[in-house]
């Protein structure tokens, strides 16, 4: 994976996502090389998912109207050959949500799904307890990313204390990062972003995720250290980000 060529690009983001976290994902991506665009009326999002780098679908804040608008999305991306990420925010917490994203796997080719156990779990059936879009067991992050990829068939990355990446035959994992990630609202949607930022400029899934993965909770680390909380921990954040990999 190679961070310079991102940042020569500026890989096009097409987002469809949580509008909670809309412009910390904007500058989150923007800082790490990235190009973002938020756009979701149904009349253009398949115009601008063909010309976009990568597409992040992400069901945060999802609505009934939002599923075709995603789907259509997807659609327009899959036939460009525009990568997909799915971000399946609180699928574990109710059945409209696991629905929805059901729906969308079903009829849209994703390239990679991101979430937490909860969330990971609640789609391949495997028992895990949820509250809203956290999850309350952490259980084997390495199992549910395997078991999900196969129930999936695509690549799934499991986020927790420690992450866990698998395509369903391997698996990798990793535990960097930092618990101030878990007191900011939006910091696994940012994720998702960079990872569709470097599945733009990387043709092998696996290093592209785990690339985007490992530089933004490094980042993380060197932002709490110089963090005195949540609210200082964010801008610090956002400069790590900007900074060359090490």
């Amino acid at each position: 994976m190679n961070l310079e060529e991102l940042r020569e690009t500026r890989p096009l983001v097409h987002h469809i996502t949580n509008e909670v976290v809309m412009n910390f994902s904007a500058n989150g991506l923007l800082a790490f090389g990235g190009s973002p665009v938020m756009a979701k009326e149904r009349e253009e999002v398949e115009e601008v998912a063909s010309a976009a780098n990568a597409l992040v679908l992400n069901i945060g804040t999802i609505r009934k109207e939002d599923i075709e608008t995603m789907v259509k999305a997807g659609q327009a991306a899959n036939k460009a050959g525009v990568p997909v990420l799915l971000d399946p925010v609180g699928a574990g917490a109710t059945t409209f949500r696991k629905q929805a994203v059901q729906r969308i796997v079903d009829e849209v080719d994703v390239t990679v799904v991101k979430g937490n156990a909860g969330e990971i779990a609640a789609l391949a059936d495997i028992p895990l307890k949820v509250k809203g879009v956290d999850a309350l067991e952490s259980g084997n992050s390495e199992e549910i990313a395997g078991e999900a990829a196969k129930h999936l068939k695509t690549m799934v990355v499991v986020t927790g204390k420690t992450d866990a990446i698998s395509d369903g035959k391997h698996r990798i994992t990793s535990s960097y990062g930092s618990p101030l990630l878990g007191s900011i609202t939006g910091a696994g949607c940012l994720l998702g972003s960079l990872m569709a930022a470097c599945l733009a400029v990387e043709e092998e899934k696996e290093k592209a995720v785990q690339f985007a993965l490992e530089f933004y909770n490094k980042a993380a680390e060197r932002a709490e250290k110089k963090a005195g909380g949540p609210g200082t921990f964010i801008p610090h954040l956002l400069d790590e980000l900007g900074k060359a990999d090490d």
